[in-house]
């Protein structure tokens, strides 16, 4: 759209320098058209150029054209028309529409002008001003008129077949399609961009029906089968989708992204299982296909299956050792398993690879010598963590393990003395000391924290919510009552705060209609939360409906075994005469988090003589 003579004229008319004569002047006035563009001419020829009729350049309308729009597709006709007032007037018009942001105009005015002169580059640019303002019919039009002009341009023929595809005519598109490409020098690679280009279009039925009849020319072409089956999937014909990729795969066996394609047909189809067992299997008949392998190796982290997906990782990082990306991952699965020292070799390994996020590596390798209670290195890495989104994180582990060396003040101080960038951190950096007190058991001064900070953000959800939970601990059930009600009021779907209504109710005893509804509603904004499961499971336990709530908390420990979950599981399995089970539960649980009080307490208080 911006072109040096355009811009030229802008300046001139908001510089003042083209003095036009005030009388006002429309586009059907005449004479003061006439004016307008002998003066315009007049600023832009120059002093000395020969002058023709009228006082115009001696130049065509063609030369003109190729200065300001440039030449046109070779052999192309171009109209040998003298630069005339009507023709100069209305192509500066459209010009300075353009130029001021009225591309309406600019765009109807092109096309005008290329109605009248027929030439290819007016048309391109009609089209092209007539896309940009979102005037589809009128691209429609003027991508016609530039083919019909300049029938070898391939770009006037790309124009018109978008344009023909973004107003829903498919089978009009098709033979364009068709021709655009037969021209490519590489049909394959068009045929595998051609689900692109129809992407946005809504009848994804209409959308597989051309494909398949572009495609009908290439039947020993694998990309034109795997464009069959990339369509088939969006129309939902997954049994076509699976022969043509099928198909596709008979041509070329060691295509990677056929492969890749078809491994998520089956997950689609079947399951995650059957779709990591076909990748296991290619993997296997393709060893140096890395792409198929990263592939599989991040579905067998999602599956949980940290070590075959190690194993995978490592292969890979033989092949590309330099990759960061892979040396962080295989270094956090390493983690995951606790083997530290692997962990602490990938992680290094990816800071001297200059990992793009060194400050998340440096909390990772805080994180790797906390889990072997190598403390000091643990607080030296996590105090070099300067920024990134695990800064609040990493400093607040910090100040957790000056606690644990009996230094609260001081874990406080250096909590107050960070340096914070925006309200969400300086809003975890008081959660972050408030939990320290939790932690510590100092409940009131955890309560004064959170109340101060709530001072200045009186709405935020975060700390009300943590400030419901410490007046729990305080046994300030008003406070936490009208707490949390406050923060449904401001977020009705906040599912935890129902929950932790519902639970206090019902673990004092108390409203347990009122605490069921609370617990309900929670339900139904989060139905599988383990926690909300265990919340419900416990209401039915107070209302004495052992059954139902057996079935709750079996499902919540099902999908978390938390220490607090399985301390009402046992007791509930206690009382319906399951004692085998409860103590099953209490000796794998207590083995597992040996420092719960809730659990600790349950245990004591309903099996004095231990498990």
């Amino acid at each position: 759209m911006h072109n040096p003579l355009g811009l030229l004229i802008a300046a001139a008319m908001l510089s003042g320098c083209v003095h036009v004569n005030q009388t006002a002047f429309t586009p059907d006035a005449p004479e003061p058209r006439a004016a307008f563009a002998e003066v315009l001419v007049s600023q832009l020829s120059g002093e000395g150029e020969e002058e023709g009729m009228d006082g115009l350049p001696a130049e065509s309308f063609d030369e003109r054209a190729r200065r300001v729009l440039g030449e046109s597709t070779p052999g192309a006709p171009l109209p040998h028309r003298a630069l005339d007032q009507e023709l100069l007037y209305k192509f500066l018009l459209s010009e300075i529409a353009g130029q001021r942001g009225n591309y309406q105009l600019a765009a109807q005015g092109y096309y005008d002008l290329a109605k009248s002169t027929r030439d290819p580059r007016l048309a391109k640019r009609a089209t092209e001003s007539a896309l940009y303002a979102k005037m589809n019919s009128l691209a429609l039009d003027a991508a016609r008129l530039w083919l019909e002009v300049d029938k070898n341009s391939k770009p006037a023929r790309q124009a018109l077949t978008n344009a023909l595809i973004g107003s829903n005519k498919l089978q009009e598109a098709k033979p364009h399609l068709q021709q655009l490409i037969a021209g490519e020098s590489n049909p394959a690679l068009a045929l595998l961009q051609l689900n692109n280009a129809l992407a946005r279009h809504q009848d994804k039925a209409a959308v597989l029906t051309l494909v398949q009849e572009v495609a009908k020319g290439y039947a020993q072409a694998p990309e034109a089968h795997f464009a069959v089956a990339q369509a088939a999937v969006g129309a939902g014909k997954f049994d076509l989708a699976a022969s043509e990729i099928g198909e596709a795969l008979r041509i070329k066996p060691d295509w990677e992204a056929a492969h890749l394609f078809n491994a998520q047909l089956i997950q689609q189809r079947e399951s995650a299982e059957k779709s990591a067992e076909y990748l296991a299997g290619t993997v296997q008949k393709y060893p140096d296909a890395k792409d198929l392998r990263l592939y599989y190796a991040r579905a067998l982290v999602n599956a949980k299956k940290l070590p075959e997906a190690r194993e995978q990782y490592e292969k890979l990082i033989v092949e590309v050792p330099n990759n960061a990306d892979l040396v962080v991952t295989a270094g956090l699965i390493a983690l995951q398993l606790n083997d530290f020292r692997g962990a602490e070799g990938h992680l290094t390994r990816a800071l001297d690879l200059k990992y793009k996020d060194p400050e998340a590596i440096k909390y990772y390798l805080g994180q790797n010598f906390e889990e072997q209670k190598r403390f000091d290195e643990a607080m030296s890495w996590y105090r070099d963590v300067a920024g990134g989104d695990q800064y609040i994180q990493a400093q607040s582990r910090y100040a957790s393990l000056l606690v644990k060396q009996g230094k609260m003040a001081q874990a406080r101080e250096h909590l107050h003395q960070l340096k914070t960038y925006d309200d969400e951190q300086r809003v975890q950096l008081i959660q972050a000391e408030a939990q320290l007190l939790r932690e510590a058991k100092s409940y009131q001064d955890a309560f004064d924290v959170l109340q101060k900070g709530l001072e200045g953000k009186p709405d935020n959800i975060e700390l009300m919510y943590d400030l419901a939970m410490v007046a729990e601990r305080l046994d300030r059930i008003d406070v936490l009552e009208s707490t949390l009600k406050r923060v449904i009021q401001i977020k009705p779907d906040h599912a935890q705060a129902y929950n932790a209504l519902g639970y206090t109710l019902a673990d004092r005893n108390l409203r347990l209609a009122e605490a069921k509804q609370y617990l309900d509603k929670a339900l139904k904004l989060s139905p599988d939360d383990a926690f909300i499961l265990d919340s419900m499971g416990w209401v039915y336990f107070r209302m004495g409906n052992h059954k139902e709530a057996l079935t709750y908390l079996e499902r919540a420990f099902a999908q978390r075994p938390d220490p607090e979950i399985a301390a009402h599981l046992g007791e509930v399995l206690l009382k319906v005469g399951r004692k085998d089970d409860a103590e099953k539960v209490f000796k794998d649980s207590l083995r597992a988090h040996p420092e719960n009080d809730v659990l600790g307490e349950t245990v004591k208080r309903l099996m004095p003589s231990g498990t």
